[in-house]
């Protein structure tokens, strides 16, 4: 099994996924542990004297004016765990767990948070035996760090609350622990504080967004495709030079990815037949426009992500020269921003892709097509609801939309008096990520079979590949009326595990 493992200097975004979704094995580097080891002696010189220091020998936040006694200093720290996880809701997800628990140990092992190696090596040990957190859906404003879900797996590391087994089942987190042989951790100065005060959970999400909307885009450049091409469209208007004069690098490569679709097609270019047409309709005619303008947010928001996969976020943070010192690091906006525009790009996608299936649906705009793709229109409704499910998915994108970044609201008695909502961001991603890809099916489900009503017309190789191999994953072509959500909900998985992409991929090669 893979192996990550976690220096001084961070991880990547593909550690992060094979923590998260493969499982893969965790490791501390010696580089970590002496930096680990090097930091802690820091921290317990600062412990032993007696002026304050934030998180070290203080309360927190609002609470920061008071100076904790030696003696009270581990049940401080354990405390404040206790007092944190305070989440509620819907359990997160594993993928998500895992990932901003790998996340918060790899700033720990930068050696500016003043852990010890053991709690450290605890972490990984968790994440080792597949031990999850139990993770509420609501707790974090993205501000101070993702505070409760962060806490609720410190609490964990404690010994203390639920945790879900390598089994699935919820169990308390101390038989867990046992069953696997983890001695629980202690918690000393400093550490509570630093195990919860992280952008960890928005950035696990925002990773997995971006792998996610990779292979969607990619899948969106298909779908456009398809769709031009049942249309009966033109493919003039993807030519390189058109998009060489408007030089945005996500245009010209979602236009170069459906020229490559379209190789070979015997349905374009008949706008001018039977019914002439100057132009396409915009939905059709802008869809690398639309879609190259989301590419280059995803790229912004890859820029954002290594950033912050490059930082160590934690307060106060433990300096090289000895010194803790306090800062502003935990806020979440540059996380939050780019989740939200990230859900603006993917409603807009969305929303073309359900503007083309409606054109394919529409007999007085589909230059030939029968009523809703329906084998015997009036007895069939043909795909008509189908449309009506992805309008309603579309529809629910377009709140998801709204910006959570651009609220905050005031906690903890006014000291944190500016949040970010990144958490909340992350959250409706998740949601838009999964929505987007069913709307894409719907549209690969609506194009594959108009093309396959254009009788005598042939389709381009790699359109035909898309088709083959959807038929042969059990999703039925034209005819009669039938029970349509088994069909819709086969499309939607052809479309999620890359099968769609890879029936295209073997003709084009790797699209951009």
């Amino acid at each position: 099994m893979h192996t990550v493992v976690v220096g001084t200097s961070g991880v990547t975004a593909s550690d992060v996924l094979a923590v998260a979704r493969a499982g893969a094995r965790v490791e501390l580097s010696g580089e970590a542990v002496a930096a680990l080891t090097a930091a802690r002696e820091i921290v317990d010189a600062l412990a032993a004297k007696p002026d304050p220091v934030y998180g070290v020998s203080t309360g927190f936040g609002a609470l920061a004016t008071r100076h904790i006694g030696q003696e009270l200093r581990t049940q401080l720290q354990r405390n404040i765990v206790r007092s944190h996880a305070a989440g509620m809701g819907p359990k997160v997800e594993r993928e998500v767990v895992r990932a901003l628990m790998l996340l918060r140990l790899k700033t720990v092992c930068s050696g500016h948070t003043g852990v010890r190696p053991e709690v450290a090596q605890t972490m990984a040990d968790v994440l080792n035996a597949g031990i999850t957190p139990v993770v509420h859906e609501y707790g974090s404003l993205g501000c101070s760090g993702d505070l409760a879900p962060l806490s609720h797996c410190a609490l964990t590391l404690m010994g203390e609350g639920d945790a879900e087994g390598p089994d699935g089942v919820v169990r308390p987190a101390a038989e867990l622990l046992a069953a696997h042989g983890i001695q629980p951790v202690e918690l000393r100065e400093k550490e509570g504080l630093a195990l919860l005060n992280g952008t960890d959970g928005m950035l696990g999400m925002l990773l997995m967004a971006l792998a996610d909307l990779d292979t969607l885009y990619k899948s969106a450049d298909v779908t456009a495709a398809l769709s031009l091409e049942a249309l009966l469209g033109t493919d003039k208007v993807l030519a390189p030079e058109l998009h060489a004069i408007r030089p945005h690098p996500g245009q010209a490569a979602s236009a170069a990815n459906m020229l490559a679709v379209l190789k070979g097609s015997g349905l374009t270019g008949h706008h001018q037949d039977d019914a002439p047409r100057v132009q396409d309709a915009y939905s059709v005619r802008c869809a690398p426009q639309v879609a190259g303008a989301g590419r280059d947010t995803i790229a912004h928001a890859c820029l954002v992500a290594d950033r912050e996969l490059a930082s160590a976020v934690d307060n106060p943070v433990v300096l090289p020269d000895g010194r803790v010192e306090s800062n502003g690091n935990f806020h979440g906006a540059p996380v939050a921003y780019v989740l939200d525009f990230l859900a603006i790009a993917a409603a807009d996608l969305a929303s073309i892709a359900e503007r083309r299936t409606d054109r394919l649906l529409d007999k007085n705009r589909s230059h030939g097509l029968p009523p809703f793709l329906a084998d015997d229109a009036g007895v069939d409704s043909g795909l008509m609801i189908a449309q009506y499910t992805q309008a309603a998915l579309v529809s629910e994108m377009k709140r998801l939309a709204v910006p959570a970044s651009a609220d905050s609201i005031p906690s903890s008695a006014m000291q944190e008096d500016h949040v970010s909502m990144g958490w909340s961001a992350a959250r409706k991603l998740r949601t838009a990520v999964d929505n987007l890809t069913r709307v894409v099916a719907i549209e690969m489900y609506a194009a594959t079979r108009a093309v396959e009503l254009r009788e005598g017309l042939t389709p381009a190789p790699a359109t035909q590949a898309v088709i083959d191999a959807v038929r042969a994953a059990g999703v039925a072509g034209p005819g009669p009326d039938r029970f349509l959500a088994p069909d819709l909900e086969a499309a939607d998985a052809f479309v999620r595990d890359g099968r769609l992409l890879a029936a295209v991929e073997t003709v084009t090669g790797p699209l951009q």
